[in-house]
């Protein structure tokens, strides 16, 4: 594949003919095709299968419409894949597939790693891409191939699923891409392999000709007393700010929660009795709420319930929650609800969910009610057919949609109801 963006594809004969707008039956030998036929194809299925937590019933849709030829073109790109599906209408669906690309200091420490290694700087310049570069960008502390949550889907069609079929069939057809050319990963990861190889080809002759620095001679050193002493007032009436040693600035945040790695290679001892996903959801929350608090996330007390439907927010569109919901002893359609109301709005989101109706002075309803005529109220709930205003306790309104009986939050909180409609 060459380094600037390409198609990999421009269409099966079938499409290409224009004979029949629908898709071809999945019959023949391409029914049964298998995807990843190099390392390098079969590392990213196994990362899509395993790590990226997409839904195995959607997934396993998307391989069928990848086997039938549906993916009319594809193209890679700097952090997206952009194609074109054909669905069962006339019009072929756009599809995107976005992970995320690394910043240009990430990627200065990956080639820091790879610039040490002399055997892998050699094999990339000859063109080739050994799979122990995804240990060189591990040991940076970055992942190449996508994790949990990294493979983001978009669709032109009407199915509101994550992923849908079409968008699967492209995250399939991504091994066939790598297959042609492994440095597809790394373009996706943000770097063409023209800039990848002239930045080592650089470093490679900076290192050459810059050189040897001389070792400085060790410092003869102080007495511990005399050091301490010059970070102390010198005499009882002095200021005794002066001269103290500041209180370090702690080191920022990264950019987003990870997830420990011990976890995912230490299996817990089976006597234990403790489930390995278990034990790795866990620690990944854990990773998750530590870097809220050091983000400055203020909602760190929380009870139960808030506990429950911050995890499942994180959860949502996948099967993960259905799960966490049988071991809460709750409905994944409740949960849903939960989760939904605290992405919206947090706490108060989800107070204004599952709290029972409560007592307001009528006059704090007259806007909503004047918003929204002949509408009913009961308590702080203003409903007109499939929508309904709640006013909350933080004297903020809340917008509910009925779908199936159950009442949605839909929209972030505001003060005004006349904003919600």
């Amino acid at each position: 594949m060459p380094d600037e963006n390409r198609p990999a594809a421009s269409g099966p004969a079938w499409w290409r003919s224009r004979e029949d707008a629908g898709l071809p039956a999945a019959k023949g030998a391409g029914s049964r095709r298998s995807f990843g036929a190099t390392w390098w194809g079969r590392a990213w299925l196994e990362a899509l299968e395993q790590r990226a937590r997409l839904d195995p019933g959607r997934l396993s849709r998307g391989r069928s419409y990848a086997r039938r030829g549906s993916v009319l073109e594809l193209t890679v790109s700097p952090g997206e894949v952009e194609a074109v599906v054909q669905g069962s209408r006339v019009t072929p669906y756009q599809v995107t597939v976005r992970i995320r690309a690394f910043t240009a200091a990430e990627w200065d420490a990956v080639l820091d790693v790879v610039s040490a290694q002399i055997g892998r700087v050699a094999a990339l310049l000859d063109g080739e891409l050994p799979p122990e570069v995804v240990e060189d960008v591990q040991a940076a502390g970055l992942d190449l191939l996508p994790g949990a949550g990294e493979v983001l889907t978009n669709c032109s069609c009407p199915d509101f699923a994550v992923p849908c079929k079409h968008s699967a069939a492209v995250c399939y057809l991504v091994a066939d891409a790598l297959d042609d050319d492994p440095f597809a990963l790394l373009l996706l990861r943000g770097r063409r392999k023209d800039e990848l190889l002239s930045a080592l080809r650089s470093r490679r002759t900076g290192n050459t000709t810059a050189p040897a620095p001389l070792r400085a001679p060790a410092p003869a050193g102080i007495p511990a007393i005399a050091a301490f002493a010059r970070h102390m007032p010198t005499a009882p009436g002095a200021d005794a700010g002066a001269g103290v040693v500041p209180v370090p600035v702690p080191p920022r945040p990264l950019g987003a929660p990870g997830v420990p790695a011990a976890v995912k290679v230490l299996d817990p001892p089976r006597s234990s009795g403790v489930d390995v996903r278990d034990l790795i959801a866990l620690a990944t929350d854990a990773a998750r709420r530590a870097w809220e608090l050091a983000s400055g996330d203020p909602t760190q007390a929380l009870t139960y319930e808030q506990d429950l439907a911050r995890r499942a927010a994180h959860l949502l569109g996948t099967p993960e929650l259905a799960d966490l919901a049988h071991r809460a002893g709750t409905s994944a359609r409740r949960l849903t609800t939960w989760a939904t109301a605290w992405r919206q709005a947090g706490p108060g989101g989800l107070a204004v969910t599952i709290d029972d109706p409560h007592e307001v002075d009528p006059e704090a309803l007259t806007e909503a009610l004047e918003a929204l005529p002949q509408a009913t109220t009961e308590a702080n709930r203003v409903t007109k057919g499939k929508l309904q205003l709640r006013l909350g306790k933080d004297n903020l309104w809340y917008r509910f949609d009925k779908s199936f009986n159950d009442w949605t939050l839909t929209r972030p909180p505001t003060p005004d109801p006349r904003a919600l409609l």
